[in-house]
């Protein structure tokens, strides 16, 4: 498979790795369709970075529903008829309700994302961003969203954990795993162009890959 016949590329990571530069960068290099979180737009997001325990149901409801919109929306638009570069995956939802909700909270919420997730269609490659919890709390704190200010490094610790066990479980496509703890691929787009070519000859399984063993971050 060809990065031409890989309509669907998926980029992945934890709070502040850099998904959405990256799917931009890649949507632009390929005249692609590019989809975006709208992680901003839910109302519980700022209480529940405040008050973890209290809104998890809320905040992963929401987020749950608004991310099974989107991606309804992207089928109905012939996904499969046009590239398309998305900052997350669907089953993102899973590793953050299984952070922050307790078990009856999880139970529901597990049958609920069960029906939604048959009708969504799987990414051809997964880009799966991974950095050092205080290289992502460095990210966090640069670009100084509000509602991520009480934020705290166990929670993003807690949260590298759950997201390297489920990429190191999933299989529903290809992974190319990669260590941006000292890559900017913003201000080092030739990263972007060697990235690009292992999307095209990675078919299987989880790869574990640094972009010309490139420096970005101090």
């Amino acid at each position: 498979m060809t990065a031409l016949e890989k309509n669907y590329i998926a980029i992945e990571g934890v709070i502040g790795v850099g998904k959405t530069s990256l799917a931009t960068m890649i949507a632009e290099k390929l005249d692609a369709r590019l989809v975006l979180e709208e992680a901003e737009t839910n109302p519980f997001l700022e209480d529940f970075y405040k008050d973890r325990r209290g809104m998890a149901f809320q905040v992963q409801v929401y987020f749950l529903l608004s991310r099974y919109q989107q991606q309804k929306e992207l089928i109905q638009r012939d996904l499969f008829f046009k590239r398309t570069v998305s900052d997350y995956i669907f089953q993102k939802d899973r590793i953050f309700a299984n952070v922050n909700l307790d078990d009856r909270e999880f139970a529901l919420y597990d049958r609920i994302a069960s029906i939604l997730e048959q009708e969504i269609a799987k990414p051809d490659i997964v880009i799966y961003l991974q950095a050092t919890p205080e290289v992502l709390m460095r990210r966090i704190q640069k670009r100084a969203r509000s509602s991520e200010k009480p934020m705290e490094l166990s929670y993003i610790q807690t949260l590298n954990e759950a997201y390297n066990y489920f990429f190191f479980h999933y299989t529903d496509a290809p992974v190319l795993a990669v260590n941006t703890t000292e890559i900017d691929f913003v201000n080092n787009p030739e990263y972007v162009t060697d990235l690009l070519k292992r999307v095209e000859e990675h078919d299987d399984g989880v790869l574990y890959y640094t972009p010309l063993g490139g420096k970005g971050e101090e």
